[in-house]
């Protein structure tokens, strides 16, 4: 059982690799143990987004009065919302199932491990293993929950993300432990679904990988919405011996003890490296993840590693772009592909959070572009100037862009509000063509839309502002 190409892991990361190896004439086979598409189709990405959906809805009916609408007698079908995220994760995760058929790939169910002969071992449901020849192995393993020492996950009442999507009633109170993309998300969600909840968070400010701006705004607007905060806290202990959960919270004034029906770990995730044959094919880890270098090659010979397990940002859109990068040096090599790929510009990856408000952002921060020593021009619009935002009912939030007051080079967009997830990729684009504001400026942004007020803040840096 022979391949040019054996993909271990079928994610976002994994199934693109496979699908791209396919085109370039790879005989390709892709390993997985549970579901095709993996934790993002099934379990991330895709089923959250679902969830969270519902809550906008929700939210909708609860402000319909502002836009001339009664609509106060609603019932929420918790279940329901559950299984209409469950049935998007399944039909996502069937599309890449035809994906795999469309474009002749192999799919083998089970566990895939490195052997010493850097053949791929798989052993099935059945325990049954058989062994298969590749000339080229790529890891696509993605991660999983961090479990904390001190917060051990039952799956009842201390539960990870997996718990959080398919909990079978609406909690009454919730402990969110961490305000991280996923803390934040459920948050927000479960607050939607009309549960009480606390977020516990150990850094002094929530989302606190974003511009200090950004999370001084999304606290506001979650503690609006009734969502309580704790920064400069960490739960040190829990008792789940009775009905619900009692959980010690060391804070900066002393400890204090919560109640709530459910704990949510939401503490960051960790590479899934353990058990895929590392230490017996020679491949270097470090810190938890595999080592590996711009192209995704690791320290063994015809062995890469993409997505979650390696340095970087753990997000499904890096991982997918890796893998293209990966088979397509791959393909370099062999003569199937014109030119090695250009690596991935990690500076460059936009962070996405899908609360309510939304949070997109890429490039530095206003402190970090500080600390590099720039001189920078920083501008700020918010939305409650925005016409489009103001007929959207949607006037939370604002644009902040930060450039380099020099040479005007965009270095950071940093945006919190409705949509904004979709609105990033203009600051993405065009600092990949080095755009500075003068393109920016000269490029008509359509009116009326949210879009524009990237635009007008580049004109507030710039001490031009025409709406403000």
């Amino acid at each position: 059982m022979a391949y040019d190409i054996i993909v271990i892991g079928s994610g976002p990361g994994g199934y693109v690799a496979a699908i791209r190896a396919s085109q370039l004439g790879f005989k390709t086979a892709v390993v997985e143990k549970e579901s095709l598409g993996g934790i993002c189709l099934n379990w991330g990405c895709i089923p959250t987004k679902a969830l969270l959906k519902s809550a906008s809805v929700i939210e909708s009916f609860n402000h319909a009065a502002d836009y001339g609408i009664q609509a106060s007698d609603f019932k929420v079908d918790f279940p329901a919302v559950v299984k209409r995220s469950r049935g998007v994760a399944d039909k996502m995760s069937k599309g890449v199932q035809f994906l795999m058929k469309k474009n002749k790939i192999d799919v083998i169910m089970g566990m895939g491990k490195l052997n010493a002969k850097k053949e791929v071992e798989v052993t099935g449901a059945d325990g049954k293993m058989t062994v298969y020849q590749a000339k080229h192995t790529i890891l696509a393993t993605g991660a999983r929950s961090r479990q904390l020492p001190n917060l051990p996950i039952d799956g009842k009442k201390v539960i990870g993300y997996r718990e959080a999507m398919v909990l079978p009633e609406t909690p009454k109170t919730m402990i969110v432990v961490g305000s991280g993309a996923i803390g934040v998300e459920f948050a927000y969600f479960y607050n939607a679904m009309g549960c009480k909840v606390t977020i516990v968070e150990f850094m002094p400010r929530i989302v606190p990988v974003e511009d200090e701006d950004i999370s001084k705004e999304l606290e506001k607007s979650l503690k609006k919405k009734g969502i309580t905060i704790m920064t400069n806290s960490s739960v040190e202990k829990v008792d789940t011996a009775g009905a619900g959960v009692k959980a010690t919270v060391k804070t900066a004034d002393g400890e204090v003890t919560l109640e709530a029906d459910i704990v949510l770990s939401a503490a960051g995730i960790v590479a899934n490296i353990e058990n895929i044959g590392l230490d017996i094919a020679g491949v270097a880890t470090d810190k938890g993840k595999v080592t590996v270098d711009k192209f995704y090659k690791t320290s063994a010979a015809g062995i890469y590693a993409i997505g979650d397990i390696t340095p970087g940002q753990a997000l499904a859109h890096v991982a997918s772009k890796g893998a293209i990068i990966c088979v397509e040096a791959i393909a370099f090599g062999e003569g199937k592909y014109k030119h090695m790929p250009e690596p991935l510009d990690y500076g460059n990856v936009p962070g996405c959070t899908y609360c309510s408000p939304e949070v997109a952002s890429v490039g530095m921060t206003e402190k970090q572009a500080k600390d590099a020593g720039y001189e920078i021009k920083v501008g700020k619009f918010p939305f409650s100037a925005s016409g489009k935002a103001s007929a959207s009912g949607a006037t939370e939030g604002f644009v902040k862009v930060i450039f380099d007051a020099k040479y005007g080079e965009w270095l950071g967009t940093h945006m919190i509000g409705s949509n904004v997830t979709e609105m990033i990729i203009e600051t993405v684009v065009a600092r990949k063509l080095e755009t500075t504001w003068h393109e920016v400026l000269d490029s008509i942004h359509p009116h009326p839309t949210m879009s524009e007020s990237v635009k007008d803040a580049i004109e507030v840096a710039l001490g031009e502002a025409i709406h403000l």
